[in-house]
């Protein structure tokens, strides 16, 4: 048994990370300074997007797709039942509806023929908020056509894969989040994703109006650029105009005007600052991630206790390894018990006691609920030993060889 825990990601914070952080902390800017560009200028060129913009965290991100997109009560949107509830939360905070449909039981992603289904019996389907779940990334190519056929707009979900990629029809790399066929795609910053900087989140797009209303969106709907402004220079002045001897053309450097109902999604200057930092070493981790999956999947493959796993696959940027086993629980309280703090994701969200209010119920998405069932997600990330590893997977194989 080993005495430090293994738990199933963790963050790698280099000296490098606090030298940049402890730099802004002595710099005049905390807060809506430099570095947000700086971060969304190499993030956008990281992906391969033409825009970015960085917000407070990855929820902070759905929601203000959504707003921007334009969801409103009585539009549907399709997503996938097994992610983070807020992959489907951020419709309901626009006021529309969700739908999930069921996954692919080899990909674990959202199954493109049952979205096809609920789009031939649903009228009023908007969008799709598809899932690169694990680091897998999601085929948006086939997804694009299918949105295209029925006029819905894509956000992609790339909280689990910056770094990935798909190949499209033309055998070119197509990196989660480039926009070549999603809208909008979101990224998160939460310390057991690829590139951490405590909390935070970003949006990327190739659509300049949207990334402009983003802009906006995310300080409280306030415009300070004079080309935008609605209201006239004399209201902008107020009653000091009476005390001027002329009339203005221009307004004053004070003036700005509230044109949405905006929030407050900012990122400070100092997480920015780390997550450019963590950026640098992304691909680094991306390749230890790579040789780590590369190595389950080895040890794992002709076992009869594994029903499915994460796999060998080109492009996945492996946030998560995910073995299907036997006996679940039990091998979840044997790892516990040696130190291994595996995960389950996810509870599948149509389940959660919310939206079961809206209808959905067991056995409404088969495949989702069987790969629950036996779903585990081993420890993954960049800095996890040689030695770690082999730890796991010999208490795995002990398990079962004793059951």
């Amino acid at each position: 048994m080993t005495n430090k825990p293994i738990p199933y990601g963790r963050q790698n914070i280099t000296q490098k990370d606090i030298d940049a952080v402890v730099e802004v902390l002595k710099s005049d800017y905390l807060t809506q300074g430099p570095q947000i560009a700086a971060f969304e200028k190499a993030f956008a060129e990281y992906v391969c997007s033409k825009y970015a913009v960085a917000v407070a965290n990855g929820t902070a991100a759905l929601h203000l797709c959504t707003i921007a997109l334009g969801v409103q009560p009585g539009d549907i949107v399709i997503t996938t039942p097994i992610t983070f509830a807020a992959s489907a939360n951020c419709v309901r905070y626009a006021g529309g509806d969700v739908i999930f449909a069921d996954i692919d039981p080899k990909t674990y992603l959202l199954d493109l023929n049952k979205v096809e289904e609920i789009l031939k019996k649903e009228k009023n389907v908007k969008g799709f908020i598809p899932v690169d779940f694990a680091g897998r990334a999601v085929d948006l190519e086939a997804l694009r056509k299918l949105a295209d056929r029925y006029n819905c707009w894509i956000i992609e979900d790339s909280c689990h894969a910056p770094g990935g990629y798909f190949e499209d029809s033309e055998g070119q790399k197509q990196l989660c989040g480039n926009g070549q066929f999603a809208d909008l795609a979101i990224f998160s910053f939460h310390p057991v994703k690829h590139i951490a900087a405590g909390e935070g989140g970003m949006i990327t797009t190739n659509d300049e109006k949207l990334y402009k209303k983003l802009l906006t969106l995310r300080t409280h709907g306030i415009i300070k650029d004079d080309a935008s402004f609605k209201n006239s220079v004399d209201i902008a002045y107020g009653k000091q105009l009476e005390t001027l001897n002329f009339k203005p053309e221009t307004f004053p450097g004070w003036y700005y005007e509230m044109q949405y109902l905006g929030y407050n999604c900012r990122l400070t200057d100092f997480q920015a600052a780390l997550g450019n930092s963590q950026l640098k070493q992304a691909d680094e981790g991306l390749k230890r991630r790579n040789e780590i999956a590369q190595t389950y999947f080895d040890t794992f493959k002709s076992k009869p206790f594994i029903k499915g796993q994460s796999g060998v696959v080109e492009g996945h940027a492996y946030h998560l390894y995910v073995v299907e086993v036997e006996n679940r629980k039990e091998l979840y309280e044997h790892l516990r018990a040696n130190n291994i703090f595996a995960q389950i994701h996810y509870v599948p969200v149509h389940l959660m006691p919310y939206y079961k209010q809206f209808g959905w119920k067991n056995g409404d998405l088969l495949v989702a609920e069987k790969y629950y069932s036996q779903c585990i997600s081993l420890p993954m990330f960049p800095t996890l030993t040689n030695k770690e590893q082999e730890f796991v997977i010999n208490c795995i194989n002990n398990f079962y060889n004793n059951k």
